[in-house]
């Protein structure tokens, strides 16, 4: 059995572990996500999206006629999962797909009315989740907690499974499109691995 001393070291240990980075993030994640539950159920809208989802389909509305790729790009999120999200959100009639303008062989991305409605239905919830999230703190505390949060997101991008490509997202909508000479052009595209399940 552990003496006293190893014990005291054990307790130390969980409570660095409690106190580190990650799991405070992991924690805060949980707490955000609750919340918006609670506020789904406060608004008596039950929304059958998860957060990738509605992130997808609010970029799609704000990007109408974007790939699967730039979305990809855009949301910051697996080339080779996003497929199963862009599936699940036709599936439920919330966006739909059509052949490229300009190269038949990409499929073009649109909400749907069925998907503009859930949007503007959903957004209450959303903007009383993002300021519920963040009531705890002074106004002060808020706007310098924002500030090193997208300073720390920005300096580790590179370091996520799927890194946030703002500038290859507009290159390959660019690429796609038709050149001066009226040919196509491939998009050059690098393809990520990716491990987990897809939401």
């Amino acid at each position: 059995m552990p003496n006293g001393g190893e014990r005291a070291a054990r307790s130390r240990d969980s409570r660095d572990f409690l106190d580190r980075p990650g799991h405070l993030i992991r924690r805060l994640q949980q707490i955000a996500l609750a919340l918006f539950v609670d506020q789904a159920k406060a608004f008596k809208m039950p929304f059958d999206v998860t957060s990738v989802q509605y992130a997808a389909l609010a970029a799609i509305r704000n990007h109408p006629g974007i790939d699967q790729t730039t979305l990809s790009y855009i949301i910051a999120f697996d080339r080779t999962t996003i497929g199963g999200v862009v599936g699940r959100l036709e599936k439920k009639k919330l966006i739909k797909r059509s052949n490229g303008a300009h190269d038949r062989r990409t499929k073009s991305l649109h909400v749907t009315a069925a998907g503009e409605r859930l949007l503007r239905d959903i957004e209450p919830a959303v903007a009383e989740t993002q300021r519920l999230i963040l009531a705890p703190l002074k106004p002060s505390e808020r706007a310098a907690f924002m500030r090193m949060l997208k300073h720390l997101v920005h300096l580790n991008n590179e370091h996520s499974r799927a890194p946030r490509r703002l500038q290859e997202a507009a290159g390959h909508r660019f690429r796609t499109a038709r050149s001066k000479a009226g040919r196509f052009v491939r998009p050059v595209t690098r393809a990520r691995s990716a491990k987990g399940r897809a939401p």
